[in-house]
């Protein structure tokens, strides 16, 4: 029998490619998404979860026991217009789903934060990131991934201007991303889909983080 999969988050850029790799992946026999409306998304190992993310915490046991976790979820202070709103989406659903995987037992959690992500930072988008990172990392679980990217690139639904100028930038200037400046290098959302796809059938236990520069390396390498 393949591996079965949850993941939180597949309508977001990352999400979107992730999914798609999973239901290619001969190595899962059934994935499910856990939405808050549905996906234009027809494939026979996919079932549609569609809930209130507020009642996360009522997901099944037989969900999420033995199944590999993903977590894409994000927002923007733009988007969530507060701080709480913010909080909720980007600490206290993740945290939800942590909480989740250990009572019930999943094989491995993979999320994805934000290269700068420190609980003592001065700006609040990578407080929440590290806050989360190290409040997961106290919890019992067997396997925790976490990736950090930089400066996604991908097209998103929603414009962001000062996003578009940033990765025209970056792209001009790829030439600097060398060395140790690597893991500042912008990443392809389907990049690091890529390399969370390869981690997960690693099947490797404990806790790991990675930045873009060991995401871009990941996503060159063989699906295992």
């Amino acid at each position: 029998m393949g591996s079965t999969a949850l993941i939180v988050g597949a309508s977001g850029l990352i999400g979107h490619e992730l999914l798609q790799l999973l239901l290619q992946h001969s190595g899962y026999e059934k994935i499910t998404a856990v939405v808050r409306t549905s996906l234009d998304v027809v494939h026979p190992k996919l079932e549609q979860r569609v809930i209130d993310f507020e009642q996360l915490h009522a997901l099944p046991e037989e969900l999420i026991r033995n199944s590999d976790l993903f977590c894409t979820l994000g927002t923007t202070m733009r988007k969530a217009k507060t701080k709480s709103n913010f909080l909720r989406v980007d600490y206290e659903y993740p945290m939800t789903l942590g909480r989740l995987a250990q009572r019930y037992g999943a094989a491995q959690l993979l999320i994805v934060t934000a290269l700068g992500a420190d609980s003592g930072s001065r700006f609040f988008y990578n407080q929440v990131k590290g806050k989360v990172e190290e409040d997961l990392k106290q919890l019992s679980l067997p396997s925790l991934r976490i990736f950090q990217p930089s400066l996604l690139l991908g097209e998103r639904q929603e414009f962001r201007l000062g996003e578009r100028i940033s990765m025209s930038l970056a792209k001009r200037l790829s030439f600097v991303f060398a060395g140790k400046l690597g893991k500042y290098k912008p990443v392809a959302a389907a990049a690091v889909a890529k390399a969370m796809l390869h981690e997960a059938r690693m099947r490797q236990r404990g806790t790991r983080t990675y930045t873009s520069d060991e995401i871009f390396q990941l996503a060159t390498e063989k699906q295992p």
